[in-house]
């Protein structure tokens, strides 16, 4: 049980973002740098509110649509921005309003106006494009419970690359009340925010976990006054609020770098914010845990970025204030394509689990009863019209009828009986009508999820189409286990299940379809003849298991959505292994193995182009310690929707 003292015994009232302990103090050296991108991946945003009139706030096209001008959604969405981008001398002024803000909109109204999940596929793509906008900071007021601990492999993926590439992500801890973590707050590089009240005192229903006791910390999460729709003020509570408020003072302390003529350094500011943190020697509560790593110290965290040492007094209140309601997994059993948030309650229990990997994340209120995804929005100023979203996509080919009436207009037209769910009975339907492979969703899928529509468009789009209905026919009568598919993100579609897919227009140019077996035999090349010797046949036979080995790992280990440049590169690395082929073969006959795949931006590049080296390194392993290691370059120009392959095949050897 949560200790209680006399302060935390008295009723809260509304606590503006100005009154938390040593916020003043920072304010006084910067309110933000313009140049610090805080992403806040929530609900649409009622920009128009008057508390946001001068925030330098920038939307996202995300796969959300119809955004509305009410609901659930948008007053999360403009609750959480303001708490963070509420500009100064208004009704809400937030923690930093003077950094930049990017809009990231994932969650939308469901039914009587709950919030509609967020599927953990769907937030990975909304952290990669945020990260390709430039954010510095990701706020995600959100989360699905798992056991485990662990998400959804893209999503894990999505989050270790923030931390490479110098991205703080800052999600809610969950608002279930009980010793259980969500994602991707428990993800290790993550910074986990709980919620506490004014006197610091953890709030009953903010999660606490093992996972969290060196990655989480408390915020003010209690009555928090925010923004809502209609230039409205309300005041929420949840580990929502809690995490807006972190991540505007991570802002603020990347701000201070700045000023110090330093580069921004997220894992420092992180690392300021845990060591600084108040726990149970500050104030004590009947179960340490509660309080995670500590409670959040903003004039201890502010120093150590400063470079003046440690300065921990919390002044009473430990830096904190109470923040606005957060979305956490909900205890009713998630659906099995979202990631769930769920809203504040009393209970202990674990909510339900939902075992598919993919579950919806919710976001709530204290006292609403639906723990759905809960929009916690961010605008991040880049200006301009963004360029079209490239994408080289590695999978394989599906359909999908979007509606029932389509799928029951296509059957009727089928030969009876007619079932449109067997493909060979849709390609035999699509062979005597051609002109009808436009009715039907063709999607490129991931692990039998749907990641892509593909809709040909332009003067050749009957041959594309002939192409994808070939792809599929492969597929099913010759074992082909991978198609590619290059080109540009246009607008997005809905499927039969609900799930919304950005939707590729695709360049016929670099669509193939193939087998491993086929493409190792591709790129290996002439199988030696029986009359050749032994070393050429055991090289032979080294190169075909390396290659292999090296496409397994593409298609594997680094699945991927192919939109960053560094995925369409090693997408296009492994679709093309024949440019590889030199590199195995000499491999080979050294009797070396691969070690890692890098894919590093080239230094050397084409005017208007965008080169990237893919490094291949080595190592012997029989003398690992003793022969050094080698490294094999080639350069990939994804600058185009089909990439290409730049110069000649570079190696050197490194200890």
């Amino acid at each position: 049980m949560i200790g209680n003292d006399v302060d935390a015994a008295r009723p809260a009232g509304p606590t503006n973002v100005s009154a938390i302990a040593g916020l003043s103090a920072v304010w006084a050296e910067t309110l933000g740098d313009p140049e610090i991108c805080i992403g806040v991946l929530d609900g649409p945003v009622d920009i128009t509110h008057p508390s946001l009139a001068g925030a330098d706030l920038t939307v996202l096209d995300t796969l959300v649509t119809d955004l509305a001008d009410h609901g659930s959604a948008l007053s999360h969405g403009t609750f959480t921005v303001s708490v963070i981008f509420g500009q100064p001398n208004t009704l809400v002024q937030g923690v930093a309003p003077k950094c930049r803000g990017l809009i990231v909109p994932i969650f939308t109204d469901g039914p009587s106006g709950s919030l509609a999940p967020c599927s953990q596929l769907d937030l990975a793509r909304a952290i990669t494009q945020a990260a390709q906008a430039g954010a510095n900071i990701l706020n995600i007021s959100a989360g699905q419970y798992s056991p485990s601990g662990k998400a959804y492999p893209l999503l894990a993926d999505a989050v270790r690359r923030c931390a490479e590439r110098n991205i703080l992500v800052i999600a809610a801890a969950g608002n279930d009340g009980c010793n259980c973590v969500h994602v991707p707050g428990a993800l290790a590089s993550v910074l986990a925010v709980g919620a506490m009240n004014a006197s610091g005192q953890p709030l009953e229903f903010s999660n606490w976990g093992d996972m969290y006791q060196t990655q989480g910390l408390l915020a003010p999460g209690e009555n928090i006054v925010g923004a809502a729709a209609g230039g409205r003020t309300i005041t929420e509570t949840g580990t929502s609020c809690a995490t807006a408020i972190v991540s505007g003072v991570a802002g603020l302390l990347l701000s201070v770098q700045l000023k110090q003529r330093k580069r921004p350094d997220v894992s420092a500011v992180r690392r300021a914010l845990l060591d600084s943190a108040l726990a149970c020697e500050y104030k004590r509560v009947d179960d340490c845990r509660l309080l995670l790593a500590g409670r959040l110290n903003i004039p201890g965290a502010a120093a150590r970025v400063a470079g003046r040492g440690s300065s921990d007094s919390g002044q009473g209140q430990g830096g904190l204030v109470a923040m606005t309601n957060e979305a956490s997994v909900s205890a009713q059993p998630a659906s099995s394509d979202g990631v769930d948030a769920t809203q504040a309650g009393g209970t202990r229990t674990p909510p339900a689990q939902d075992y598919s990997g993919r579950g919806q994340m919710d976001v709530g209120s204290t006292s609403a009863p639906d723990r759905r995804v809960m929009p916690s929005t961010c605008g991040c100023g880049c200006s301009g019209s963004a360029p079209a979203q490239l994408v080289y996509a590695l999978g394989v080919l599906g359909y999908d009828f979007g509606t029932e009436s389509r799928r029951d207009s296509i059957a009727q037209h089928m030969d009876q009986p007619a079932n449109p769910y067997d493909a060979n009975q849709i390609l035999g339907y699509l062979d005597r009508n051609p002109w009808d492979a436009s009715s039907i969703i063709w999607t490129l899928n991931l692990e039998a999820t749907p990641i892509y529509a593909v809709q040909p468009n332009g003067a050749f789009a009957s041959e594309t189409y002939a192409r994808l209905r070939q792809f599929l026919r492969e597929q099913l009568a010759e074992g082909v286990e991978r198609v590619s598919i290059p080109g540009w993100v246009a607008g997005r579609v809905r499927l039969f299940a609900g799930q919304v897919v950005p939707v590729i227009h695709p360049m016929p140019r670099g669509m193939y379809s193939w087998t491993v077996r086929a493409l190792v035999e591709s790129a290996a090349g002439k199988r030696p003849s029986g009359a050749a010797s032994q070393k050429d046949k055991d090289v032979y036979h080294l190169k075909t298991e390396a290659i292999a080995n090296f496409l397994h790992r593409i298609y594997d280990e680094f699945r991927n959505l192919g939109m960053t440049p560094e995925d369409r590169a090693r997408n296009y690395a492994g679709t093309n292994a024949l440019l590889a082929a030199r590199v195995f073969e000499d491999a080979a006959k050294a009797e070396i193995d691969l070690d890692t795949i890098d894919v590093t931006r080239s230094p050397i590049c084409r005017p208007e182009s965008d080169c990237w080296d893919v490094k291949l390194t080595f190592f012997d392993p029989k003398r690992t310690l003793e022969r050094a290691r080698k490294v094999y370059r080639f350069t990939v120009d994804v600058s185009d929707p089909v990439p290409v392959m730049v110069g000649s095949v570079g190696s050197w050897f490194v200890r």
